[in-house]
Protein backbone atom coordinates (compact mmCIF):
# COMPACT_ATOMS: atom_id res chain seq x y z
CA UNK A 1 0.00 0.00 0.00
CA UNK A 2 1.53 3.38 -0.94
CA UNK A 3 2.06 5.55 1.54
CA UNK A 4 -0.85 8.55 2.41
CA UNK A 5 0.02 11.62 3.76
CA UNK A 6 -2.55 13.64 6.33
CA UNK A 7 -2.59 17.46 4.42
CA UNK A 8 -3.85 19.76 6.95
CA UNK A 9 -4.39 23.10 5.82
CA UNK A 10 -7.10 26.17 7.16
CA UNK A 11 -10.65 26.98 5.62
CA UNK A 12 -11.58 27.15 3.01
CA UNK A 13 -11.39 23.88 1.52
CA UNK A 14 -13.47 24.34 -1.09
CA UNK A 15 -12.45 26.71 -4.14
CA UNK A 16 -13.42 27.49 -7.56
CA UNK A 17 -11.91 29.14 -10.37
CA UNK A 18 -13.56 32.43 -9.72
CA UNK A 19 -11.24 35.68 -8.79
CA UNK A 20 -12.08 39.28 -7.90
CA UNK A 21 -10.62 40.35 -11.58
CA UNK A 22 -13.07 38.02 -13.14
CA UNK A 23 -16.05 38.97 -11.04
CA UNK A 24 -15.16 42.81 -11.74
CA UNK A 25 -14.67 42.79 -15.11
CA UNK A 26 -18.12 40.36 -15.60
CA UNK A 27 -19.74 43.67 -14.15
CA UNK A 28 -17.99 45.96 -16.75
CA UNK A 29 -18.60 43.51 -19.56
CA UNK A 30 -22.55 43.93 -18.29
CA UNK A 31 -22.27 47.20 -18.25
CA UNK A 32 -21.37 47.78 -21.70
CA UNK A 33 -24.96 48.07 -23.29
CA UNK A 34 -25.77 50.68 -20.99
CA UNK A 35 -22.06 52.40 -21.68
CA UNK A 36 -23.33 52.25 -24.83
CA UNK A 37 -26.77 53.54 -24.84
CA UNK A 38 -25.35 56.51 -22.60
CA UNK A 39 -22.98 57.00 -25.93
CA UNK A 40 -26.14 56.76 -27.95
CA UNK A 41 -28.60 59.41 -26.66
CA UNK A 42 -26.12 61.82 -24.37
CA UNK A 43 -23.21 61.52 -26.88
CA UNK A 44 -19.66 63.42 -25.54
CA UNK A 45 -20.56 64.21 -22.39
CA UNK A 46 -21.46 60.99 -21.83
CA UNK A 47 -17.56 59.61 -22.86
CA UNK A 48 -16.25 62.81 -21.12
CA UNK A 49 -17.77 61.86 -17.87
CA UNK A 50 -17.01 57.97 -17.96
CA UNK A 51 -13.50 58.68 -19.06
CA UNK A 52 -12.94 61.04 -16.01
CA UNK A 53 -14.51 59.46 -13.46
CA UNK A 54 -13.05 56.08 -14.25
CA UNK A 55 -9.40 57.47 -14.50
CA UNK A 56 -9.71 59.49 -11.37
CA UNK A 57 -10.78 56.59 -9.80
CA UNK A 58 -7.71 54.43 -10.87
CA UNK A 59 -5.35 57.29 -9.54
CA UNK A 60 -7.03 58.05 -6.50
CA UNK A 61 -7.02 54.32 -5.22
CA UNK A 62 -3.16 54.04 -6.67
CA UNK A 63 -2.17 57.22 -4.75
CA UNK A 64 -3.53 55.62 -1.71
CA UNK A 65 -1.97 52.39 -1.85
CA UNK A 66 0.91 54.04 -1.93
CA UNK A 67 0.55 56.52 1.25
CA UNK A 68 -0.13 53.14 2.90
CA UNK A 69 2.45 51.33 1.25
CA UNK A 70 0.65 47.91 0.60
CA UNK A 71 0.96 46.31 -2.67
CA UNK A 72 -0.67 48.07 -6.06
CA UNK A 73 -3.87 46.35 -6.96
CA UNK A 74 -5.24 48.71 -9.74
CA UNK A 75 -5.15 45.83 -11.82
CA UNK A 76 -8.24 44.12 -10.11
CA UNK A 77 -10.74 46.36 -11.73
CA UNK A 78 -12.65 47.24 -8.85
CA UNK A 79 -11.33 51.02 -8.80
CA UNK A 80 -12.65 51.15 -12.19
CA UNK A 81 -15.53 49.78 -11.54
CA UNK A 82 -16.96 52.28 -9.05
CA UNK A 83 -15.52 55.32 -11.56
CA UNK A 84 -17.76 53.69 -14.28
CA UNK A 85 -20.72 53.14 -11.72
CA UNK A 86 -20.34 56.56 -10.60
CA UNK A 87 -20.42 58.46 -13.87
CA UNK A 88 -23.34 56.25 -14.87
CA UNK A 89 -25.17 57.75 -12.10
CA UNK A 90 -24.23 61.47 -12.16
CA UNK A 91 -26.59 63.47 -15.02
CA UNK A 92 -24.88 64.44 -18.50
CA UNK A 93 -24.08 68.32 -17.94
CA UNK A 94 -22.64 67.78 -14.50
CA UNK A 95 -19.40 69.85 -14.89
CA UNK A 96 -15.91 67.96 -15.34
CA UNK A 97 -13.98 69.20 -12.13
CA UNK A 98 -17.40 68.24 -10.17
CA UNK A 99 -16.98 64.08 -11.32
CA UNK A 100 -13.39 64.06 -10.86
CA UNK A 101 -14.34 65.53 -7.22
CA UNK A 102 -16.63 62.91 -6.80
CA UNK A 103 -14.89 59.84 -7.73
CA UNK A 104 -11.72 60.73 -5.57
CA UNK A 105 -14.19 60.95 -2.85
CA UNK A 106 -15.92 57.62 -3.59
CA UNK A 107 -12.70 56.24 -3.50
CA UNK A 108 -10.53 57.55 -0.91
CA UNK A 109 -13.20 57.92 1.89
CA UNK A 110 -15.97 55.46 0.45
CA UNK A 111 -13.52 52.82 0.02
CA UNK A 112 -9.73 52.80 0.90
CA UNK A 113 -10.20 54.85 4.33
CA UNK A 114 -12.17 51.25 5.71
CA UNK A 115 -9.32 49.51 4.66
CA UNK A 116 -9.78 48.88 1.00
CA UNK A 117 -11.95 46.58 -1.27
CA UNK A 118 -13.52 43.67 0.96
CA UNK A 119 -13.86 46.34 4.07
CA UNK A 120 -15.50 49.30 3.20
CA UNK A 121 -19.38 49.23 4.61
CA UNK A 122 -21.15 50.87 2.15
CA UNK A 123 -20.83 51.18 -1.77
CA UNK A 124 -17.87 53.57 -2.66
CA UNK A 125 -20.17 54.99 -5.84
CA UNK A 126 -23.01 56.05 -4.18
CA UNK A 127 -21.26 57.13 -1.44
CA UNK A 128 -19.49 59.29 -4.24
CA UNK A 129 -22.99 60.43 -5.49
CA UNK A 130 -24.52 61.26 -2.29
CA UNK A 131 -21.50 63.42 -1.65
CA UNK A 132 -22.11 65.13 -5.30
CA UNK A 133 -25.74 65.70 -4.43
CA UNK A 134 -25.31 67.22 -0.65
CA UNK A 135 -22.25 69.14 -2.20
CA UNK A 136 -23.90 70.46 -5.61
CA UNK A 137 -27.73 69.73 -6.00
CA UNK A 138 -28.21 72.37 -8.44
CA UNK A 139 -26.20 70.57 -10.57
CA UNK A 140 -27.29 66.61 -9.70
CA UNK A 141 -30.94 67.77 -9.99
CA UNK A 142 -30.08 69.50 -13.51
CA UNK A 143 -31.60 67.32 -16.46
CA UNK A 144 -31.03 67.44 -19.89
CA UNK A 145 -32.76 65.55 -22.62
CA UNK A 146 -31.35 62.91 -25.43
CA UNK A 147 -29.71 64.06 -28.28
CA UNK A 148 -30.23 68.12 -27.87
CA UNK A 149 -28.87 68.43 -24.57
CA UNK A 150 -32.06 70.96 -23.81
CA UNK A 151 -32.72 71.26 -20.22
CA UNK A 152 -36.20 69.25 -19.15
CA UNK A 153 -37.62 67.30 -16.37
CA UNK A 154 -37.19 63.28 -15.31
CA UNK A 155 -39.96 61.15 -15.78
CA UNK A 156 -40.52 61.04 -11.89
CA UNK A 157 -40.96 64.49 -11.87
CA UNK A 158 -43.24 64.81 -15.11
CA UNK A 159 -45.43 61.96 -13.57
CA UNK A 160 -46.64 58.84 -15.31
CA UNK A 161 -49.40 60.52 -16.71
CA UNK A 162 -46.76 62.57 -18.82
CA UNK A 163 -44.64 59.85 -19.56
CA UNK A 164 -44.10 57.36 -22.08
CA UNK A 165 -43.16 53.73 -21.13
CA UNK A 166 -41.78 53.11 -24.56
CA UNK A 167 -39.30 56.04 -23.99
CA UNK A 168 -38.57 54.73 -20.36
CA UNK A 169 -37.88 51.28 -21.81
CA UNK A 170 -35.69 52.01 -24.50
CA UNK A 171 -34.28 55.28 -22.93
CA UNK A 172 -34.93 58.44 -25.03
CA UNK A 173 -35.93 60.33 -21.55
CA UNK A 174 -33.77 62.72 -19.44
CA UNK A 175 -31.98 61.01 -16.40
CA UNK A 176 -28.69 60.58 -15.30
CA UNK A 177 -26.06 58.35 -17.69
CA UNK A 178 -26.85 54.69 -17.21
CA UNK A 179 -30.56 54.65 -15.70
CA UNK A 180 -32.78 56.25 -18.64
CA UNK A 181 -32.61 52.68 -20.72
CA UNK A 182 -34.18 50.13 -19.55
CA UNK A 183 -33.64 47.71 -21.95
CA UNK A 184 -29.94 47.71 -21.47
CA UNK A 185 -29.90 47.44 -17.93
CA UNK A 186 -32.14 44.04 -18.56
CA UNK A 187 -29.45 42.69 -21.22
CA UNK A 188 -27.22 43.44 -18.21
CA UNK A 189 -28.40 41.74 -15.62
CA UNK A 190 -29.43 38.53 -17.71
CA UNK A 191 -25.70 38.46 -18.64
CA UNK A 192 -24.81 39.05 -14.66
CA UNK A 193 -27.44 36.34 -14.26
CA UNK A 194 -25.69 33.97 -17.07
CA UNK A 195 -22.19 34.20 -15.28
CA UNK A 196 -23.57 33.60 -11.45
CA UNK A 197 -22.58 37.24 -10.65
CA UNK A 198 -26.16 38.56 -9.97
CA UNK A 199 -27.89 37.25 -6.89
CA UNK A 200 -31.54 36.83 -7.95
CA UNK A 201 -32.96 36.96 -4.39
CA UNK A 202 -31.37 41.17 -3.83
CA UNK A 203 -33.21 42.48 -7.27
CA UNK A 204 -36.28 40.34 -7.26
CA UNK A 205 -36.31 41.98 -3.90
CA UNK A 206 -36.29 45.35 -4.60
CA UNK A 207 -38.51 45.21 -7.56
CA UNK A 208 -40.89 43.13 -6.16
CA UNK A 209 -41.50 45.36 -3.51
CA UNK A 210 -41.40 48.46 -5.71
CA UNK A 211 -44.59 46.63 -7.25
CA UNK A 212 -46.29 46.12 -4.18
CA UNK A 213 -46.01 49.28 -2.50
CA UNK A 214 -46.94 50.78 -5.85
CA UNK A 215 -50.22 49.00 -6.46
CA UNK A 216 -51.12 49.08 -2.37
CA UNK A 217 -51.13 53.34 -3.02
CA UNK A 218 -52.49 53.18 -6.32
CA UNK A 219 -49.43 54.41 -7.84
CA UNK A 220 -48.51 52.56 -11.74
CA UNK A 221 -46.08 49.81 -10.68
CA UNK A 222 -44.71 49.37 -14.42
CA UNK A 223 -44.17 53.27 -14.23
CA UNK A 224 -41.61 53.09 -10.99
CA UNK A 225 -40.40 50.26 -12.10
CA UNK A 226 -38.97 52.31 -15.46
CA UNK A 227 -38.68 55.85 -14.02
CA UNK A 228 -35.50 57.04 -11.93
CA UNK A 229 -32.91 54.24 -11.20
CA UNK A 230 -34.80 51.52 -9.73
CA UNK A 231 -33.25 49.23 -12.74
CA UNK A 232 -30.24 50.38 -12.32
CA UNK A 233 -30.00 49.94 -8.58
CA UNK A 234 -31.48 46.82 -7.99
CA UNK A 235 -29.13 44.92 -10.70
CA UNK A 236 -25.52 46.76 -10.05
CA UNK A 237 -25.65 48.61 -7.20
CA UNK A 238 -27.52 46.86 -4.40
CA UNK A 239 -25.60 43.30 -5.33
CA UNK A 240 -22.56 44.72 -4.85
CA UNK A 241 -20.85 41.45 -2.91
CA UNK A 242 -18.98 43.48 -0.16
CA UNK A 243 -21.96 45.42 0.80
CA UNK A 244 -24.49 43.30 1.00
CA UNK A 245 -25.48 40.30 3.12
CA UNK A 246 -23.96 36.57 2.58
CA UNK A 247 -27.00 34.67 3.24
CA UNK A 248 -30.11 34.49 1.36
CA UNK A 249 -32.20 35.03 4.48
CA UNK A 250 -30.69 38.17 4.29
CA UNK A 251 -30.71 38.92 0.67
CA UNK A 252 -34.32 38.74 0.47
CA UNK A 253 -35.06 41.12 3.56
CA UNK A 254 -32.18 43.51 2.18
CA UNK A 255 -33.41 43.78 -0.99
CA UNK A 256 -36.98 44.00 0.17
CA UNK A 257 -36.10 46.83 2.48
CA UNK A 258 -34.32 48.93 -0.48
CA UNK A 259 -37.66 48.47 -2.19
CA UNK A 260 -39.41 49.82 0.75
CA UNK A 261 -37.60 52.87 1.31
CA UNK A 262 -37.70 53.99 -2.59
CA UNK A 263 -40.98 54.22 -2.10
CA UNK A 264 -41.50 55.56 1.38
CA UNK A 265 -39.14 58.59 -0.25
CA UNK A 266 -41.46 58.90 -3.47
CA UNK A 267 -44.54 58.44 -2.43
CA UNK A 268 -44.38 61.10 0.61
CA UNK A 269 -40.69 62.05 1.04
CA UNK A 270 -39.92 65.38 -0.66
CA UNK A 271 -37.06 64.02 -3.06
CA UNK A 272 -38.34 62.64 -6.61
CA UNK A 273 -36.20 59.23 -6.09
CA UNK A 274 -34.48 57.92 -3.23
CA UNK A 275 -32.30 54.76 -4.59
CA UNK A 276 -28.76 56.19 -3.19
CA UNK A 277 -30.02 56.38 -0.17
CA UNK A 278 -32.42 53.39 0.37
CA UNK A 279 -29.18 51.25 -0.82
CA UNK A 280 -26.85 53.06 1.92
CA UNK A 281 -29.31 52.73 4.35
CA UNK A 282 -29.68 49.17 3.88
CA UNK A 283 -25.69 49.09 3.70
CA UNK A 284 -25.20 49.87 7.13
CA UNK A 285 -28.07 47.41 8.31
CA UNK A 286 -26.17 44.35 6.86
CA UNK A 287 -23.95 43.46 9.23
CA UNK A 288 -26.91 42.84 11.40
CA UNK A 289 -28.69 40.67 8.77
CA UNK A 290 -25.82 38.74 8.41
CA UNK A 291 -26.22 38.16 12.38
CA UNK A 292 -30.40 37.29 12.48
CA UNK A 293 -30.22 35.36 9.70
CA UNK A 294 -27.28 33.23 10.40
CA UNK A 295 -27.93 29.53 9.58
CA UNK A 296 -27.59 27.29 13.23
CA UNK A 297 -24.68 25.30 13.16
CA UNK A 298 -25.36 21.74 12.78
CA UNK A 299 -26.05 20.04 15.88
CA UNK A 300 -26.96 23.14 17.91
CA UNK A 301 -29.96 23.60 20.54
CA UNK A 302 -30.32 19.77 20.11
CA UNK A 303 -30.96 18.42 23.42
CA UNK A 304 -29.06 15.28 23.81
CA UNK A 305 -31.48 12.40 25.34
CA UNK A 306 -30.49 10.60 28.65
Amino acid sequence: MEDMNLIVAPSPHLRDSDTTEKIMFSVLISLLPVIGASFYFFGWDAVRLILLSSATAIITEYAFQYIRKIPIQIGDGSALLTGVLLALCVPPSLPSWMVIIGSAFAIGIGKQVFGGLGHNPFNPALVGRAFLTASFAAAMTTWTAPFDAVTTATPLVLGAARSSLPDLFFGSVAGSLGETSALAILIGGIYLFYKGVLDHRITVGVLGTVVIMALLTGQDPIFHLLAGSVLFGAVFMATDMVTSPITKGGRWIFGMGIGLIIMLIRIWGSYPDGVTFAILLMNAVTPLLNRWTRPRIYGQGVKVSE
